[in-house]
């Protein structure tokens, strides 16, 4: 139909076609307007947020050739101004007025478009979001100004490896497919090289948007606190007047990867310390039978990180810290599967044998054959994550639905490919037999390859070189006799069986202090709102001996990070039956968070405590350790420059708190023997404050409290006490006297990168709850006009915020 008609149909005839959690109680509609436009309506009488998202079935794989980005490009210029309200930069600024924010996206064949308002306010909010698809203006002085901003968004992504890498993996593809392209347009793109060839960027970004812009590729959510039908008005009032040009979306059809990208090891420098290897394989992509969810079945074994695992293998011998598994960078006509593995420093001489066992491990696979009872557990867990998830903020929620909109039935929308609904072993072992030796891409990430490249990679200027690999390797990895300790997982006794919600007692609105003694302090709010089986339990360990030096705090980072290691191949199992957990260093101590289904929730945290208190340091481990923190210590140069100048000025203010530089030079001289003899010392005077809530009782929140009080006394290695009054925690900065003007330039640390910062703090007084209110006040009523006239009007860089701390 043509641009404003107005007769609306309900998608399949039913208002409740969408699948939808069983603890959702949210309404939800699917509506097609007469100009073609998809909607899923969502009611949330109980939000005070509203929000809505709109996603255009167009991206960077459309970009003309020698344009670069220019669907990004107009993603940026969409947010400028319109016929209905011309006053540049009005839709941010009445967001920002009604504590709503917004954000877009421009991905390979879509764009999103999304924003959150407070929930009173979405009607003019939606009216003014509409006319990014109605008129927007795209004025020749914004276009050229906005070139800009795109031009300093790349310029930040030049020296991030994630960028980087991913560019290369579209460098090495054929130049015939679009997965070969660069999306996010800078200068030389869409300025510079278009003016040299005659070509005007503002008219191909017109000729662009009329192309693609049309109603039907469109889908739109829109979640708001009015019922279905008050929202499914306003949909209709706001976006009926999107013009439909009747144009199909454009198919992308052919494999990004021809013969001679197949069966090659990709060396490539990376800008941050570390060795990382990915082993790619083009895939049939699982949206094609999403329901059996061959891929996730397949990144589950592979992935997994429990005895018999790949990567319990690869860490028992010293090669690997991390591994990863599943299906990347898909469309509805490719796919591949990626097995990302970071390498240790004794890993990466082993690179080959690394790839060997993987391979040894799809063997496994196929030898055993698909198995039924696993996928049944896979399918379990996903279902049980799907009912029982918890509500997120609306403004993720609507943007991940739009997505779904455009490729999944209705039916599916809010639960995508996330619910594996039937066992399909011809199209999982049709998968597992993709992963062939001969099919392998390997992308190698290591500094050891600096100067031993001969390729550089065109728009980020990654150095590189592709070697083929040997006949006679492939057929040994095909022929390699497989580990004994290769095996697959056992069944997860940590899937929760029990959701019985429990009577929230004492019913109150905030956390209240349970429980007092000189070493902790209980904090205790059961669930009264949301009414999920799941618990959450944060414990904060104060010990004064962890931070007195920077060689305590490095052994303390050790310490936490081993924990971490030792507990890994018990605690996965926890992770995937829903069960998340932490252990990580504080400026005071250490922090152990865990969360999840309630059921095992106390069994998974006692774990943890019993590994604190009979902690051994394991000389191999702490080596391994030792190596990645130095690594994460190094690498802190090559963080963005507005990252710097946060961390320096924090550096300058703060109270006993040490520099990186300082990290840096005590580790290196530090052992295990060291650790051992420090380790006594963190648990010698603790203080914990442990938050409690959800579905737990009062009973158990105190019941666990007084035990890890008990086992922390009586511990086997360590009788911790609680600190001396004098040495219980402190919070101080630097107080700034009036007319202090200091000025403090640092040279930026990576001398690859062209970027610079700067930030200006100013100091409002102690911390108070009322000055901290009216400063929250004023930095919500300032940031937009600080964004606008920083970054928009006078270009001065893309990183530009406002904040309070």
């Amino acid at each position: 139909m043509g641009r404003g008609a107005s007769a609306e149909v309900l998608l399949d005839d039913a208002a409740d076609v969408v699948l939808k959690p069983r603890t959702d109680r949210r309404d939800y509609k699917c509506v097609v307007l007469g100009n073609a436009l998809q909607a899923l309506i969502i009611s949330d009488p109980d939000t005070d947020k509203a929000a809505a998202s709109m996603v255009v079935n167009v991206g960077s794989f459309s970009d003309p050739k020698g344009l670069e980005g220019l669907a990004h490009f107009l993603e940026h210029m969409l947010f400028f101004s319109s016929e209905k309200y011309p006053e540049e930069d009005s839709y941010s600024k009445y967001l920002t007025e009604h504590g709503g924010h917004s954000n877009a996206f421009t991905a390979a064949e879509h764009t999103n478009y999304h924003f959150d308002v407070s929930a009173d306010y979405l009607e003019e909010a939606l009216d003014r979001f509409a006319q990014f698809f109605i008129c927007p203006l795209l004025s020749a002085d914004a276009t050229s100004r906005e070139i800009n901003a795109v031009d300093s968004e790349n310029s930040k992504n030049l020296t991030m490896d994630m960028w980087r890498m991913n560019q290369l993996t579209k460098m090495v593809s054929s130049k015939d497919h679009p997965f070969h392209k660069f999306g996010t347009g800078n200068l030389e793109t869409l300025d510079i090289g278009p003016k040299s060839r005659g070509v005007d960027t503002r008219d191909e970004l017109v000729k662009f948007y009329e192309a693609n812009y049309s109603a039907n590729l469109m889908r739109l959510v829109v979640y708001g606190r009015e019922s279905v039908d008050e929202l499914q008005t306003l949909v209709h009032d706001k976006f009926s007047s999107i013009n439909n040009t009747g144009r199909k979306a454009e198919k992308f059809t052919g494999q990004p990867c021809l013969p001679e990208h197949l069966q090659i090891v990709v060396k490539a420098v990376p800008v941050r310390e570390g060795h990382n290897l990915e082993m790619m394989f083009p895939i049939t992509p699982e949206i094609q039978n999403y329901t059996a969810a061959p891929s996730r079945y397949l990144g589950h074994l592979i992935g997994h990180e429990a005895d018999g695992s790949l990567f319990a293998l690869l860490k028992k011998l010293g090669w690997a810290n991390s591994l990863s598994a599943g299906e990347i960078d898909s469309s509805l006509e490719y796919g591949f599967f990626m097995i990302a593995v970071e390498l240790t420093d004794i890993g990466q001489e082993h690179m080959e044998e690394v790839v060997n066992l993987t391979f040894q491990y799809v063997r496994v696979l196929q030898q055993q054959g698909v198995s039924e009872w696993m996928f049944e557990e896979v399918r379990a867990v996903c279902e049980m994550k799907f009912h029982f998830q918890d509500k997120r903020p609306p403004i993720s929620y609507v943007t991940d639905l739009a997505g779904n909109m455009l490729l999944y039935p209705s039916r599916d929308w809010l639960a995508g490919s996330s619910l594996p609904r039937h066992f399909d072993a011809e199209a999982i072992a049709g998968l597992i037999d993709q992963l062939k030796p001969e099919r392998v891409r390997i992308f190698w990430y290591s500094k050891q390859f600096e100067g031993k490249t001969s390729q550089r990679e065109p728009w980020y200027g990654t150095d590189y070189i592709i070697e083929r690999i040997d006949d006679s390797l492939v057929e040994e990895w095909l022929k390699a006799p497989i580990n004994e300790k290769l095996h697959l997982p056992l069944p997860n006794v940590f899937i929760p069986t029990d959701f019985t919600l429990r009577d929230p007692e004492p019913k109150v609105e905030h956390p209240l202090i349970l429980r007092k003694s000189e070493m902790s302090r209980l904090w205790f709010k059961p669930d009264t709102k949301f009414r999920t089986p799941k618990g959450c339990i944060q414990i904060q360990f104060n010990c004064p001996e962890s931070y007195y030096s920077p060689e305590a705090s490095v052994l303390t980072r050790i310490f936490t990070k081993l924990l971490v290691d030792y507990l890994n191949e018990y605690a996965y199992y926890a992770q995937v039956a829903g069960l998340n957990y932490s252990i990580v260093t504080t400026g005071t101590g250490f922090q152990v968070s865990v969360s999840g289904y309630h059921h095992k929730l106390i069994t998974l945290l006692e774990k943890i405590i019993d590994k604190v208190v009979n902690f051994e340091v394991e000389e191999e481990r702490f080596s391994v350790i030792k190596e990645k923190v130095m690594k994460d210590y190094l690498n802190f140069r090559f963080q963005q420059p507005y990252q710097q100048v946060m961390y320096n000025c924090s550096m300058l203010l703060e109270h006993k708190r040490w520099h990186i530089n300082e990290f840096i030079e005590v580790l290196p001289s530090l052992e295990g023997r060291d650790l051992t003899a420090f380790f006594p010392r963190i648990l010698s005077r603790i203080f914990f404050e442990c938050f409690i809530g959800g579905n737990l009782t009062a009973n158990e929140a105190e019941g666990l409290v007084e035990q890890i009080e008990k086992t922390l006394s009586d511990g086997p290695l360590v009788k911790a006490r609680p600190p001396f009054q004098s040495q219980h925690t402190e919070q101080r900065i630097v107080k700034l006297e009036p007319g202090a003007d200091w000025y403090y330039p640092i040279a930026g640390t990576n001398p690859q990168d062209e970027n610079s910062a700067l930030q200006t703090y100013f100091q409002v007084g102690q911390d108070n709850t009322h000055t901290n209110v009216l400063l929250e006040l004023f930095v919500l009523a300032a940031k937009r006009e600080v964004f606008h006239q920083l970054r928009t009007v006078e270009q001065l860089g893309y990183v530009v915020f406002l904040m309070s701390k």
